[in-house]
């Protein structure tokens, strides 16, 4: 139970934090930009982003009612200095069934968990997660790609964010079922959801045309780009449809690598995707945005002889040797890969426990 003067001093801290935002005065770690392939702090130092997903705010109003506990959890005590927060477009609008306030309890809640991350020298990623295939308050859930609304949602919540320093703009959260040129260019597009299953056809939009958005409203924060494939594709990029950014403060780009089988990839070992993604993080920045094993879902191939523990274990002591920018999937005890088993935030012996101890620590065992 949480004392009285632990909510008093809570409510003191936000109350704080708002009248500086509203002033202007962000208590905030250095802003961020992209040089070449690095992510450098305005000092110029290069700066090693590690932390959670923080899931919920997608799928509810109030984050579960766990958000600004789990939030505080993942930075004060496994020493994250980075949150992912996945958002959803019609919730940000106050656009979905359940919500009679337009949005404004919220997009409160949102400037709560930025303000506490801010205010504890983390960075947040904001990542529109969720959108609604161009027809507000329905279809709310996870697209193949962006839509119309999604370029009101970012030109609206650019303009909340511009130039905070904490804060980073993730696109569209796994871009999937696409080819390149619909990554780049969008266009109308036909998806089967899967509950209920169903044809959905919808005017999608290319990534570029977030960009922008963003950019149209003299935000100049660092972006966030997944490729395609859930994000764990991005050989496109390096072809030829890099996502050009001269007002801003550049673009770094997100893969999720899972251990299942991937569209024209086929199942790769965590030792095929590194030796793909050194190739490819020579020349443009990268942030592991999702990562995790879920062998319920996704069993191993027998020849692997290979554990969920196992798997995470190597991952994660690739991105600590490379010295790559990463978020593990996820805080939250049913949004598996499950980094807690439950709200008392126990870590999961086979996942948790070790990315708990690779950010309170550089050296795994």
């Amino acid at each position: 139970m949480i004392k009285r003067n632990s909510i008093w001093q809570r409510c003191l801290f936000l109350a704080a934090a708002a009248c500086m935002a509203a002033a202007g005065a962000w208590s905030a770690p250095l802003p961020l930009k992209v040089v070449g392939n690095q992510l450098l702090d305005s000092s110029e130092h290069p700066v090693r982003l590690r932390g959670v997903n923080c899931a919920g705010l997608e799928w509810s109003v109030d984050g579960d009612g766990h958000i600004l506990k789990t939030i505080e959890v993942a930075v004060s005590e496994w020493r994250a200095n980075l949150i992912r927060l996945p958002l959803s477009q019609d919730r940000w609008f106050g656009k979905a069934p359940d919500q009679q306030d337009g949005g404004a309890s919220y997009r409160a809640l949102v400037r709560q968990a930025v303000d506490f991350c801010a205010a504890h020298d983390t960075y947040i990623i904001l990542d529109l997660h969720w959108s609604d295939a161009g027809e507000w308050g329905r279809n709310i859930g996870q697209h193949d790609l962006p839509d119309r609304n999604s370029v009101l949602f970012w030109k609206d919540f650019a303009a909340a964010y511009r130039d905070h320093p904490a804060v980073l703009f993730d696109l569209y959260n796994e871009p999937s079922n696409i080819n390149w040129d619909q990554w780049f260019k969008g266009g109308p597009l036909t998806e089967t959801t899967e509950k209920p299953s169903a044809t959905l056809t919808y005017a999608s939009v290319g990534l570029p045309a977030l960009v922008a958005a963003i950019r149209s409203t003299g935000a100049k924060n660092v972006i966030v780009a997944g490729g395609i494939n859930w994000a764990y594709e991005v050989g496109g990029i390096a072809d030829g449809r890099a996502l050009l950014d001269p007002t801003g403060n550049g673009v770094v780009y997100a893969v999720h690598p899972y251990p299942h089988e991937y569209s024209g990839i086929g199942r790769e070992t965590i030792a095929q995707w590194t030796a793909r993604m050194e190739a490819f993080a020579r020349k443009f920045p990268i942030i592991v945005t999702e990562f995790g094993s879920l062998s319920s879902s996704w069993p191993f191939p027998k020849e692997w002889n290979c554990t969920d523990e196992m798997w995470n274990r190597e991952m994660i002591g690739v991105l600590e040797d490379h010295r790559w920018n990463w978020t593990a999937w996820d805080f939250h005890p049913t949004a598996a890969p499950c980094l807690i088993s439950g709200w008392s935030y126990a870590p999961t012996p086979e996942f948790g426990v070790w990315v708990k101890r690779a950010l309170q620590s550089n050296v795994l065992p």
